[in-house]
């Protein structure tokens, strides 16, 4: 039903679903309860919103802290996004390790992203949709990120389109973690 490849992020996990395609189209189940379950995943997703984004689009890097903090589980429904994770998580084996990922309709793989490492993403596609399931609801008080550009990774857009929210976060190298 589901291949789940672990990330070089400790507790992250590349999932690729059974992809069913004839003659009406595509049909993708991205998410099941049992199997998560069964690999000691959350399954217990609270909210579920997407984004919609121009090629050379960066969102990120995104996460909440405790006690917000939260599960993501991401996948593309259109186009594609070059995706990247850091793991913020100061115990972790993988702590401060990076890993990037191709999101897209066409795979359609999703990750799964445990708490306490941040997410982001560039499109690389004319228009790229991602979906977002979490384990808590949104908590302005608890909404952080760290500078896209601090995290050492080729980015593939050269005059990327960024939030003045996204522009305005701290440097990675300057964060302090209360994740543990």
């Amino acid at each position: 039903m589901f291949q789940m490849k672990a990330a070089m992020i400790f507790g992250c996990f590349e999932v690729q679903p059974e992809i069913m395609n004839d003659n009406r189209g595509r049909f993708v189940k991205v998410f099941h309860e049992e199997a998560f379950a069964e690999l000691g995943l959350e399954t217990n997703f609270t909210e579920e919103y997407y984004s919609h984004s121009h090629k050379g689009v960066i969102r990120g890097m995104h996460f909440q802290t405790p006690p917000a903090d939260h599960v993501k589980l991401v996948y593309c429904v259109q186009g594609e996004v070059f995706d990247v994770l850091v793991d913020l998580r100061t115990g972790s084996p993988s702590y401060g390790q990076t890993a990037t990922f191709q999101l897209s309709a066409a795979l359609g793989n999703s990750l799964y992203i445990p708490k306490g490492v941040a997410h982001g993403f560039c499109a690389t596609s004319d228009i790229a949709t991602l979906v977002y399931n979490v384990s808590s609801v949104y908590s302005p008080d608890h909404d952080e990120g760290i500078l896209w550009s601090s995290v050492k990774v080729d980015w593939p857009a050269s005059s990327p389109i960024v939030s003045k929210r996204d522009a305005s976060f701290g440097d990675l190298s300057c964060f302090e973690s209360p994740f543990i």
